[in-house]
């Protein structure tokens, strides 16, 4: 049976504690693509438009796009941005109204507007206004999503990515699209139930590569074999979303049996409160990072060193010097770090040529609370580029993506990239585009949590990870907040949840 869907994206990652707002150029410098513009740049790539497609074109169905839209975590997103995105998708609703059997939606979970604490719920709000209650409406969310209520009410299926890095963006469209194809097919009249916890964030971040996500996520496919279930997410919260429902969940779309299923979320959400504190080994400090690069030995590949607090994917500001001072001062020759956002140090050595010595003051500039200020250096410029690059490996494999003017300079033995538009490293060609190639480094330094190792594991000799005290250092009980409901772990180190 061929049916008329309206698919949408519109993701956001909201760090409430950060002071850069997300404005629409902010969408714009990330991706920003219209109906079938979208589908060029994203349909076949690892997104959940492209898995919404797959199944479409193998159903037969009618697809309406309205809008793909994301930008890099940051400060919470203006209400003319919200506004701007959301409208596109509500007027293509109510443009559709009386002909549509379905709505699919790739989200993140955990966007924030300055005016609207619940960005997904709100939107699904809008639409439910047009569409009305029964209308299928599929969600894809984030793994760190902080699943609220109202998404839960107002959907009719949920399907979170279990990877991270997050690898399945298109395989969780895929499985959205068929629990509302048979849906609105009448083959099934599947329900959301969840779980919710009383922590910030699962202890380990809700990584999937090692720890206690492994057994969850191996839980929640097997589950999912079960008769009557359609899907299984296990969220693992972003803590620096300083809003009411900030925090872990678990949730099955399913029918039938709802006390069994009920019953097995609650396993998943107690065995993350039973590991709550158990968070692994600390972080190094960049100090003793940059000790241990100074003489590692790179026969087996080059010492990936990510600094974890100071993730643009999670919201940081991406300036954080911490790291490369403390490279610069123990003398770690052979390397590179990637990326330092700093467009006005962009600008002064667009003004100079190649092979020019320059002297700046580097990164720092956002504030100097959160991982250091600025480095006052001499600097060999290398490189001028637009900062444009397309992705190749396990994440962006085929996407595009943009650092803005950048360029590369040299100081002592690392090369060193400056952006004017910052995001995380995900892939090897946010450093091969500007003329570094990293599997030719004996030490790689880079700004990200988890992501990078999708791409840079296989690469690499040995992977580190430090905490250079930036905006998201994962010691949580630093930040200021104020709307998150108390009692909360770890604000409250002797919070119960029954």
């Amino acid at each position: 049976m061929s049916f008329r869907v309206l698919t949408a994206e519109f993701s956001h990652e909201s760090n409430t504690f950060s002071c850069r707002p997300t404005d629409l150029a902010a969408f714009h410098d990330r991706y920003y693509f219209v109906g079938a513009d979208a589908i060029a740049e994203r349909g076949t790539a690892n997104t959940p438009l492209a898995g919404f497609l797959k199944i479409a074109r193998a159903e037969n169905w009618t697809v309406h796009h309205a809008i793909s839209a994301g930008a890099t975590p940051s400060g919470p997103v203006t209400r003319e941005a919200y506004e701007h995105v959301a409208a596109v998708i509500v007027n293509s609703a109510k443009t559709l109204r009386g002909s549509l059997d379905g709505i699919l939606l790739g989200l993140h979970g955990a966007m924030v507007a300055s005016h609207v604490e619940d960005g997904e719920g709100e939107l699904l709000e809008r639409l439910r206004s047009i569409v009305g209650p029964d209308l299928p409406i599929g969600i894809t969310l984030d793994p760190h999503a902080n699943v609220t209520e109202r998404m839960v009410r107002l959907t009719t299926a949920i399907v979170s990515y279990k990877t991270y890095p997050h690898v399945d963006m298109r395989d969780s469209g895929e499985q959205a699209a068929r629990i509302i194809g048979l849906t609105m097919a009448g083959e099934i009249r599947p329900v959301t139930l969840w779980e919710k916890l009383p922590m910030l964030e699962e202890a380990t971040g809700g990584r999937t590569d090692i720890g206690p996500m492994v057994p969850r996520i191996a839980a929640a496919r097997a589950y999912e074999a079960e008769p009557d279930v359609f899907a299984v997410s296990v969220n693992g919260a972003f803590p620096n979303a300083d809003i009411a429902d900030v925090g872990p969940s678990v949730l099955v779309t399913c029918q039938g049996d709802l006390p069994k299923h009920q019953a097995f979320i609650r396993g998943l959400a107690v065995d993350i409160w039973e590991k709550r504190a158990d968070r692994g080994a600390p972080l190094l400090s960049v100090d003793a990072a940059a000790r241990y690069a100074k003489t590692f030995n790179a026969g087996k590949g080059p010492l990936v060193i990510a600094d974890f607090a100071d993730n643009p994917g999670g919201g940081a500001y991406g300036d954080s010097t911490a790291l490369l001072a403390a490279l610069i001062a123990a003398d770690v020759q052979d390397a590179c770090f990637a990326p330092i956002f700093d467009p006005e140090s962009v600008d002064l050595l667009s003004k100079h040529q190649p092979g020019d010595t320059v002297r700046l003051k580097l990164g720092g500039k956002t504030d100097a609370r959160f991982g250091g200020g600025p480095l006052d250096l001499s600097v060999t410029l290398i490189g001028l580029f637009d900062g444009t690059y397309v992705g190749h490996g396990p994440m962006m494999g085929g996407l595009k993506g943009s650092f803005g003017p950048s360029a590369t300079v040299r100081i002592g033995g690392i090369e060193v990239l400056v952006v004017s538009n910052v995001t995380q490293v995900l892939d090897l060609a946010q450093f091969q585009a500007f003329g570094i190639e990293p599997t030719e480094r004996r030490v790689v330094a880079l700004k990200s949590m988890q992501h990078f190792r999708a791409a840079f594991d296989p690469i690499a000799g040995e992977v580190i990870v430090c905490d250079s005290g930036a905006l998201c250092t994962p010691d949580l009980t630093k930040m200021p907040y104020r709307r998150a409901r108390r009692p909360i772990y770890p604000l409250e180190a002797d919070t119960a949840w029954v």
